[in-house]
């Protein structure tokens, strides 16, 4: 999930300008053509449902996988999406529900979705922890890390349990939208009130989890998920621009961190990323303290240069984690996002993938608003969705571009 910001400071964080000279220079590795990746997924195009577990900053408590009803129709939903040619699919899990006390699980309701998706024939990228924790687990504590560390260990060792398999995993959605939300009180606030500290706990608790959940499981592999933002400047004088800038780096911190290439004391080393996951929609790119940019404004930069640049600076596999837009503008959103990625792809970006995300309509974070978003309406009352078919023809139009290796 992506909110906008109009203080100047980015979900992505704000010490772009001190961690640009800890962070390591560009790996020196020749540039690979996008097919020299082997794939981890089942689909190109995939379907995220919206998962968020977490406490608003009022304290109320949302349930994202409840308030769509995909908890108790996750079968036919995987079907529909599969139907679609959507047979990868991020989802995940309920942190809160799973374990009711320290150390005391119960896996009922992950496991009844590890079966459907199954039974449906999909694959499933699991967020291990998106957002929400029980309320016995303080995200700021100095033992949180220990905490998240015994949930994931267990939960790779279910899966396996389950299904015989490793699972691909995310371990901790949006590590970069996450901080800035604790540190600006959008989500309830926890641990010291400085700058920067959430989002090394976070880092600090997902490299340890990482490799617990290599220990328990060797063959996981961790794919992530990340805002890709753009910040411009509202002048063109050299401190605006460099206050911008600043910013726009801070979209890095998160990966440069988990990967050891920024402040290696943390744990982080280039395996713990298999896959860089993006998340990109059409209110994430804005002035510095200012507005949105629009689309087709001379400032509003293209998708395709910034997968280029997350290319060149990674040198991994990546895909497109989430993206969508509301009512109208989804079809035309998802030809243009389509459009870049080839184009990226052509220059040597290798993108693996497209989720939409949302893939159904959902209840507003703030307000419960209806949000009209993703292929399939809210539950009816015989269990089914409808599906929006204009999301639906773009979808196969895309799929057909693709294949056909059209650029």
């Amino acid at each position: 999930m992506e909110v906008e910001t109009s203080n100047g400071r980015s979900p992505s964080g704000s010490a772009g300008a001190s961690l640009g000279r800890r962070v390591a220079l560009m790996s020196n590795e020749p540039a690979r053509l996008p097919g020299e990746y082997p794939s981890e997924f089942a689909s190109f195009f995939m379907a995220g449902f919206e998962c968020s577990s977490h406490r608003r900053g009022d304290g109320v408590r949302l349930d994202l996988n409840r308030a769509t009803a995909h908890d108790k129709h996750a079968l036919g939903d995987y079907r529909s999406c599969a139907a679609l040619g959507l047979r990868t699919i991020r989802d995940g899990l309920r942190w809160h529900l799973i374990e009711t006390a320290p150390g005391v699980f119960d896996w009922s309701g992950w496991i009844s979705m590890i079966e459907a998706a199954h039974a449906a024939g999909v694959q499933v990228v699991w967020d291990i922890f998106h957002y929400g924790s029980p309320d016995h687990v303080d995200q700021g504590a100095p033992d949180f890390t220990e905490a998240y560390v015994r949930f994931a260990a267990e939960a790779v060792r279910v899966h396996r349990s389950v299904t015989g398999v490793a699972p691909l995993v995310c371990p901790i959605n949006e590590i970069s939208f996450f901080a800035w939300a604790i540190e600006v009180g959008y989500f309830p606030r926890v641990g010291p009130k400085k700058r920067g500290w959430f989002k090394r706990q976070l880092v600090r608790a997902a490299v340890a989890g990482v490799k617990a959940m290599r220990d328990a499981e060797p063959d996981c592999r961790f794919i992530w998920a990340e805002p890709l933002i753009h910040v411009a400047p509202r002048d063109h004088s050299r401190a605006e621009q460099r206050r911008a800038e600043n910013v726009r780096q801070g979209q890095f911190e998160a990966y440069d961190m988990l990967t050891g290439r920024a402040e290696p004391e943390l744990g982080g080393s280039e395996d713990c990323v298999d896959v860089i996951g993006l998340n990109f929609y059409p209110h994430n790119q804005w002035y510095f303290q200012g507005p949105t940019i629009p689309m087709g404004h001379h400032e509003y930069r293209a998708l395709s240069e910034m997968l280029v640049e997350v290319a060149e600076r990674y040198r991994k596999p990546m895909f497109i984690a989430e993206t969508g837009a509301e009512g109208s503008g989804r079809p035309a959103w998802l030809h243009y996002v389509c459009d870049e990625v080839r184009d990226a792809m052509s220059r040597g970006a290798p993108v693996q993938g497209i989720c939409l995300y949302p893939v159904t309509a959902y209840p507003g974070w703030d307000n419960l608003r209806h949000a009209e978003v993703g292929l399939f309406s809210t539950i009816h009352a015989d269990g089914s969705r409808s599906l929006r078919q204009p999301v639906a023809d773009e979808l196969d139009r895309q799929r057909r571009l693709f294949a056909a290796g059209v650029s």
